[in-house]
C-alpha cells in the first residue's frame, strides 16, 4: 500500500563548547589565551530521492537527529563540525511544519534539497575574548542548540495524465494497455486500493506518466472512500481523462458525480484540461455507445482488454500534454 503521509521530528546537532585554554610553550612564561572555538552541530537535510516511491522509511522512523559538534580545544583549535543527517525521500514530497502549517519545501525534482532544522553554532573559545584590558580571558561560550521541530510530509504523485473514474469503471485495464505497468485488475470496485503510475512511450525518444487512482465514490472530497488522500495525487497532473463505463446505468449522473468531486476539492482540478472517454468499449453492443449529451462533444470510446481506441487515446493524450507544457513554459519565462 502506498504510505503518502508522515509525521516527524527533527532536530540539528548541538554545537560543540568554546575552550578555555593558555599558551603553554617553553621561555613563554605568561602565555595568552589560546582556546578554540567549538564545532558547529549537524543539519538535518531532505532530498528528493526518484529512487524512493513512498514515505514507509519515515512511517516506522519518527525521530532524526544530526550530529553534535566537537568542543574546541588548546592552540585555538577549532572542534570538528557535527555530521549532517541526510533523509531520502520521494520526487513529489510537500514538507510542512507541523505546528504552524508553514510550507518549508516542495522536493518537486529529483535532486532538490533543504535544510529542515539547522545545526547549532560553535560556543567561542576564549581566545576570542581577549582585549587590551581583559588579556587573560578564563570564559568561553557554549555551543548553542539545533533547531529543533515537527514537520509533516505529504507526498504528491508527479504525473502527467490522472486518470479518474468511478470504481470498477476500467482504469487499471487501460492503464495496463497503456503502459508496463501492472496494477490489480478485477471486475468489482476498489481493486486498486492505491495510485499507481505507468509510463507511455512514444516515438523516439517521446514519454508521459499516468496515474491510476482508486475510484471515486460520491463524497470523495469529504474523505468518503478514502477519496482525499487520493484526490491530491492528481493536482499536480496537466490532464485528467474522466472514464465513464459505456455500461453504467446512468452515465450521465456518473459524469456529473465526478466532476462535482473534482470541483469540491478544490486546488484547480474541476479547471484542468479534460479528455472524457467510454471505458470498457468491448461491453457497448452492436449500437455502440450510448448518446453523451452530458459532455460536449462525443467521447472517445477505448477498450483496455481488446485495444480498441487505445491509438487514438494516446495521440490525443500526446497532444495535450505538449500543449500544457509548452503553456507552463511560456508562462515561466
Amino acid at each position: 500500500m502506498l504510505i503518502d503521509t508522515a509525521t516527524v521530528d527533527v532536530r540539528g546537532g548541538r554545537g560543540g563548547n568554546g575552550c578555555v585554554s593558555f599558551r603553554r610553550e617553553k621561555f613563554v612564561p605568561r602565555g595568552g589565551p589560546d582556546g578554540g572555538d567549538g564545532g558547529r552541530g549537524g543539519s538535518v537535510i531532505f532530498e528528493a530521492d526518484p529512487g524512493k516511491s513512498t514515505l514507509v522509511d519515515q512511517h516506522y522512523r519518527k525521530h532524526y537527529r544530526a550530529g553534535s559538534g566537537q568542543h574546541g580545544s588548546g592552540a585555538k583549535k577549532t572542534g570538528r563540525g557535527g555530521e549532517d543527517l541526510l533523509v531520502r525521500v520521494p520526487v513529489g514530497t510537500i514538507i510542512r511544519d507541523a505546528e504552524t502549517g508553514e510550507t518549508l519545501a516542495d522536493l518537486d525534482g529529483a535532486g532538490a534539497r533543504v535544510i529542515v532544522a539547522e545545526g547549532g553554532r560553535g560556543g567561542k573559545g576564549n581566545a576570542r575574548f581577549a582585549t587590551a584590558t581583559d588579556r587573560a580571558p578564563r570564559r568561553a561560550e557554549e555551543g548553542r542548540a539545533g533547531v529543533e521541530r515537527r514537520v509533516a510530509l505529504e507526498l504528491k504523485l508527479l504525473a502527467d495524465v490522472g486518470l479518474v473514474g468511478l470504481p470498477n469503471a476500467g482504469k487499471s485495464t487501460l492503464l495496463r494497455k497503456l503502459s508496463a505497468a501492472r496494477p490489480k485488475v478485477g471486475d468489482y470496485p476498489f481493486t486498486t486500493l492505491s495510485p499507481v503510475l505507468g509510463l507511455v512511450t512514444y516515438g523516439v525518444d517521446g514519454s508521459f506518466v499516468v496515474a491510476d487512482l482508486p475510484g471515486l465514490i460520491e463524497g470523495a472530497h469529504k474523505g468518503k472512500g478514502l477519496g482525499h488522500q487520493f484526490l491530491r495525487h492528481i493536482e499536480r497532473t496537466r490532464v485528467l481523462v474522466v472514464l465513464i463505463d459505456v455500461a453504467a446505468e446512468d452515465p450521465s449522473t456518473d459524469f456529473h458525480v465526478l466532476m462535482e468531486e473534482l470541483e469540491q476539492h478544490g486546488s484547480g482540478l474541476a479547471l484542468k484540461p479534460r479528455l472524457v472517454v467510454w471505458s470498457r468499449a468491448d461491453l457497448a453492443g452492436p449500437d455502440g455507445p450510448p448518446s453523451a449529451d452530458f459532455v460536449d462533444g462525443d467521447p472517445l470510446a477505448v477498450s483496455g482488454l481488446t485495444g480498441e481506441g487505445i491509438d487514438e487515446l494516446v495521440r490525443a493524450l500526446i497532444d495535450l500534454v505538449a500543449k500544457d507544457r509548452t503553456t507552463r513554459e511560456s508562462t515561466a519565462s
